[in-house]
């Protein structure tokens, strides 16, 4: 390879698109995994490249994807390590073209097959972790659904339609609903003024709070205050 298209192979592989790696391996399917990762190589010409020094210099980025993604859903480093390798041992399995590829389907389906595995434990699935997020975040303005997502390792998408099966309403409503919820509390049992209670609970809004409020309990906060009786 004369040293143009060598040069030229490298600003392709440069170009590789590692956020559609991570989003497949949040909310990719085990049935298309392996064409749409085949896809994404196919972007930068994989198959075509010869170079061992190439080869790992992609390898590397989907790597370092997987062993971030595996970590945000619990996956040690111990146990990833030992299913693939550590970064430095890994240009063994490169050897040649084919080795590679199938060295990256298996490291794309594994972490699928973790996520899977993850979302339907007994115990605190991904999406109950959203809720709890939520719930321990609900006074920050800025929460939404791709706060959310960031936070617990998922595709908007993904957790979007997750958490609507598994609680039976959208989750940006739950957000609403825990902010009303304390909302009421402090209206009830403080001396908090309406507005401080807004900002108490994630709303920057007076007006926007109110008819949320509005919404949720079929009062104003006004009303609402009014007719609660106040602690002490």
């Amino acid at each position: 390879m004369d040293m143009d298209k060598k040069s030229d192979m490298m600003q392709d592989v440069k170009r590789i698109d590692i956020r559609k790696v991570e989003d497949l391996l949040q909310s990719g399917k085990l049935e298309d995994c392996t064409d749409k990762l085949d896809s994404i190589l196919e972007e930068v010409d994989f198959s075509q490249i010869g170079s061992l020094v190439i080869r790992l210099y992609v390898c590397m980025d989907i790597y370092v994807a997987a062993h971030t993604f595996a970590e945000k859903i619990g996956i040690s480093n111990e146990v990833f390590c030992e299913r693939f390798g550590i970064a430095d041992d890994i240009g063994s399995k490169l050897m040649n073209t084919n080795e590679t590829i199938e060295f990256l389907r298996k490291i794309v389906y594994d972490c699928i097959m973790w996520r899977i595995g993850s979302a339907k434990e007994s115990g605190k699935s991904i999406v109950a972790k959203a809720r709890d997020y939520i719930d321990m975040n609900y006074m920050n303005d800025e929460l939404s659904l791709l706060v959310v997502a960031e936070a617990v390792g998922l595709s908007p998408s993904y957790l979007s339609t997750q958490f609507k099966k598994k609680y039976g309403q959208n989750l940006s409503e739950y957000i609403a609903a825990a902010r009303i919820a304390h909302a009421r509390e402090l209206l009830c049992c403080t001396s908090k003024m309406i507005y401080e209670v807004a900002y108490d609970v994630g709303f920057r809004d007076y007006r926007y709070f109110s008819q949320i409020f509005k919404k949720y309990t079929g009062q104003t906060p006004r009303q609402f205050q009014t007719n609660a009786n106040i602690c002490p």
